[in-house]
């Protein structure tokens, strides 16, 4: 460990270890096609670049994040989705994931309070009050499965009284998927579109 310390310090003004694909890349041309069908206005992401550096992952994840996005294929509440998403962008620190989710969660809903509120999750001035009974179960949820995994029971058992099975899968579906999410952007220091 002194030794991975000592490395750190030398290196602390690098950036990030693995650089972005270029901007203009073309293939594979399916693949990325593909990526920038589900991107607004066709531009691939800092995400999307990153991942480009293994194809086969990135086909993996375009697949099974298009499906957690979809509107179409999900019954789960939007409005959950991206609570639960901004929930675990401020709780593992991953800024880039809360710049992309504030909008479509907006867009489902959220108050701009709301929005303020859950910048404060992992604080003990948390205003719970900004939110309403099953808003508070998705924050609940999502904090137990990303600070402890596995979730209390009494919290999955409120959830089912109001949600079906599925809204229910398809909510800690989100929430395994995402705290994956932060966790790659984390580890390769991916940042927002226009940032170094």
């Amino acid at each position: 460990l002194i030794f991975i310390k000592k490395m750190d310090d030398d290196t602390s003004s690098c950036t990030r270890i693995i650089d972005y694909v270029p901007v203009d890349v073309s293939q594979p041309m399916p693949l990325i096609d593909n990526m920038r069908s589900r991107r607004e206005g066709g531009r691939l992401l800092n995400l999307d670049r990153m991942l480009l550096h293994s194809p086969e992952v990135a086909r993996g994840w375009n697949e099974l994040f298009g499906a957690l996005r979809s509107d179409i294929k999900l019954s789960l509440n939007p409005k959950f989705r991206e609570l639960a998403i901004c929930s675990i962008a401020v709780l593992n620190s991953a800024e880039y994931e809360f710049f992309q989710h504030e909008k479509p969660w907006r867009i489902a809903g959220a108050t701009q309070e709301q929005i303020l509120a859950i910048r404060k999750i992992n604080c003990h001035d948390f205003d719970v009050e900004c939110f309403d009974g099953i808003e508070n179960l998705v924050i609940d949820l999502t904090i137990q499965m990303t600070n402890d995994i596995k979730p209390k029971q009494e919290v999955l058992r409120a959830l089912k009284c109001h949600m079906c099975d599925k809204d229910l899968v398809e909510l800690i579906a989100v929430i395994s998927g995402y705290n994956m999410v932060s966790r790659f952007l984390v580890a390769l220091d991916i940042t927002a579109e226009g940032e170094s």
